[in-house]
C-alpha cells in the first residue's frame, strides 16, 4: 500500500482553511479525505511561510505610504523653493545671523503716535545683532 501524495498548493489550501479561515483540524481533514496527523504537519511547515508572506505584505504596504509621503513632501519643497526664486535672499551668505532691513518711504505711519526726540541726537535703527 503506498502513501498518497498531495501537491504543495493542496497542503498550503488546507492549512489556509485551518489558519485563515478558522475550520477545525479533523473537519478539514475529513472533508479533504487525509489523515488526521496529516493537517498538523503541514500546518508546521507552511503556517510559518504565511506569516512571512504576511509581514512581507505589510512591509511592503509600509514602502508604499512612505514613497507616497515622500512624494508629497518633495511637491511641498519644490513649491516652497519656487515661491522664493525671484526674491532676494534675507540673510547674506557673509554672516548668516543678520537679517537685512530694507528702507521702507519715510513718512508718518497711519494710526502711529508720535515718538519724541530731542533734535539733536542722531536717529539710528534698531540692531539685531548683538
Amino acid at each position: 500500500m503506498s502513501r498518497q501524495r498531495y501537491t504543495e498548493e493542496f497542503k498550503i489550501e488546507a492549512v489556509k482553511q485551518v489558519t485563515e479561515r478558522g475550520h477545525p483540524i479533523a473537519e478539514v481533514a475529513a472533508r479533504l479525505g487525509v489523515s488526521g496527523y496529516s493537517p498538523y504537519q503541514w500546518i508546521k511547515r507552511y503556517a510559518k511561510l504565511a506569516e512571512h508572506r504576511q509581514q512581507n505584505a505589510d512591509l511592503q504596504a509600509e514602502n508604499r505610504r512612505l514613497k507616497a509621503e515622500l512624494k508629497r513632501v518633495s511637491e511641498e519643497r519644490d513649491i516652497l523653493k519656487k515661491a522664493t526664486v525671484g526674491m532676494p535672499p534675507r540673510t547674506s551668505p557673509e554672516s548668516p545671523t543678520k537679517v537685512r532691513v530694507y528702507p521702507r518711504p519715510c513718512g508718518p505711519i497711519p494710526g502711529a503716535a508720535p515718538v519724541p526726540h530731542d533734535g539733536g541726537a542722531s536717529q539710528r535703527p534698531l540692531s539685531l545683532v548683538p
